[in-house]
């Protein structure tokens, strides 16, 4: 991968690494297409909900410490800086520290879309600077903008000459892109282009690890575990301080919790500055955390800590998770999940002798920037594991006519509408909400116990489900299921 940051747009998933959001098969076909090149999306006639990329790319950088997100756009598509807003100081206040983090719309009207408003635009970005003393700033595009062919660029350039801070364009127009993920990449090469610094010649050797995750909920743990590999990690983006990022490029390695989100950062720090990129599958359960600990002890040359830190939780661990697996064998599941984590908590479930019959993708990336089929992926087919695959971008309703044919006896997801509706239908769910809710040793046993009190007691689910009328009507699930997919190809 070529990566231009002198410029600010970035390519979007569809066309840099061939993502797709919408498919029907199995894991194994899936991959196969992948492999070969002839993978292609299908579309749907019928598009029942989806996600904004701008969500994600500016929610990203407002979790970053003492910046500003300029919106330029109406206010309407300025209400997620609400979230992005409310979340940062959220996540300050809960590690302890302080973020003066602020979200600025420029209330675009019907004037501005018709004459332009650039030099509006150039009076926010001083008068934010004036009033907020902001690290960075960060002027983010909209669809509106980007309708009208809003020059934010031009402004950006600017007005650097004349402040003493980093200003960046941020393009994330929501129609650019399907794959509302492209926002984290989008996020992430504002970051690479205006805060990352080239690593400096006298820069002293240290220890330190790009950890890219949301929220940082393990922070303390992780921080502990990696002490005793003489490494510490620096947290991305929730938290950070521009310093921190401005100094990524001289870091030991890089590292993330979901290869969604971190997958573009960590490419472009080795392509570009060297910085050593940890892929592998995820830290998901006793497989994924002890084949990324030995990925990242390669990286950082510390293969003996690490293999004795091996050892030693697997003696305390691994009786205790087995005992738990022996009363899952034999269970079925149904997964909707971001590809990050699909493909990941479905080894996880076949680990512990627990069945998926249908796994939807919220997205799916053909290949990463380096070429390879993701991880996960790879590791699936290698080791045989096969099932009904589809990749649908949160289309509850293809999620509830799988929940109604296959029956399974519980259903996972990343996002709580999505189990709302599970429930609702009487299937037991299992929200994973906490990107470290399956992290390593001790929590995946605490996954696995989840799992099992939710099966053994399912009598809210099927008491809510008969008391609830669904718009899913009896009709409806009647319909031939598989005409009914065959038609979104």
């Amino acid at each position: 991968m070529a990566t231009d940051l002198t410029n600010s747009n970035v390519a979007v998933r569809e066309t840099r690494i061939g993502s797709i959001t919408g498919y029907i098969g199995t894991l194994s076909d899936l991959a196969s297409q992948s492999q070969c090149g002839t993978l292609k999306g299908c579309s749907r006639c019928f598009s029942q909900s989806s996600t904004c990329l701008s969500l994600c790319a500016l929610s990203q950088l407002a979790s970053i410490r003492d910046v500003a997100i300029i919106h330029h756009g109406p206010s309407g598509c300025s209400v997620t800086g609400s979230n992005s807003y409310y979340m940062s100081k959220v996540m300050a206040r809960k590690r302890g520290v302080t973020s003066d983090t602020v979200y600025v719309g420029t209330d675009m009207n019907e004037h501005d879309t018709i004459f332009g408003s650039t030099d509006s635009l150039r009076n926010i970005i001083l008068e934010t600077i004036r009033r907020y003393r902001p690290k960075a700033i960060f002027v983010s595009s909209s669809c509106a903008t980007g309708i009208i062919g809003e020059d934010i660029d031009s402004v950006v350039e600017d007005v650097r000459s004349e402040v003493d801070v980093p200003v960046v364009a941020v393009h994330c127009e929501g129609f650019k892109s399907k794959i509302w993920a492209t926002g984290f990449d989008i996020s992430d090469h504002a970051v690479l282009q205006g805060i990352v610094r080239e690593a400096r010649k006298d820069a002293p050797k240290n220890n330190k690890v790009n950890f890219k995750n949301f929220f940082e909920s393990a922070r303390p743990e992780i921080i502990e575990m990696f002490k005793e590999f003489d490494l510490e990690p620096v947290f991305l983006y929730c938290n950070s301080t521009v310093e921190e990022l401005s100094t990524m490029s001289e870091n030991l390695a890089t590292t993330c919790i979901c290869g969604t989100l971190g997958n573009y950062l960590g490419n472009v720090l080795e392509e570009k500055y060297g910085v050593p990129y940890v892929r592998s599958i995820n830290q998901c359960g006793i497989t994924g955390f002890e084949t990324w600990l030995r990925a990242l002890a390669k990286a950082t040359h510390r293969e003996s800590q690490i293999e004795s830190y091996i050892a030693r939780q697997r003696e305390i661990y691994m009786p205790k998770i087995e005992a738990v697996a022996k009363e899952l064998r034999g269970l079925t599941a149904v997964i909707g999940m971001g590809p990050g984590y699909t493909f990941e908590v479905s080894r996880v479930l076949d680990e512990l002798g627990i069945k998926v019959v249908w796994a939807l993708a919220w997205h799916y990336d053909k290949k990463y920037e380096n070429g390879d089929v993701p991880p996960s992926m790879k590791y699936l087919l290698d080791n045989g594991v096969d099932f009904e695959t589809s990749v649908a971008d949160q289309q509850n309703y293809e999620v509830m006519n799988i929940l109604h044919e296959y029956q399974p006896d519980m259903y996972l997801s990343r996002h709580p509408g999505s189990t709302v509706w599970a429930i609702k239908n009487g299937t037991p769910a299992i929200y994973v909400a906490d990107e470290y809710m399956i992290f390593g040793y001790k929590h995946t046993l605490e996954f696995a116990n989840s799992i099992l009190d939710t099966v053994r007691n399912r009598s809210f689910e099927t008491n809510l489900a008969k008391r609830t009328r669904l718009p899913y009507t009896q009709w409806w699930y009647q319909q031939n299921v598989d005409k009914f997919f065959e038609e979104t190809k």
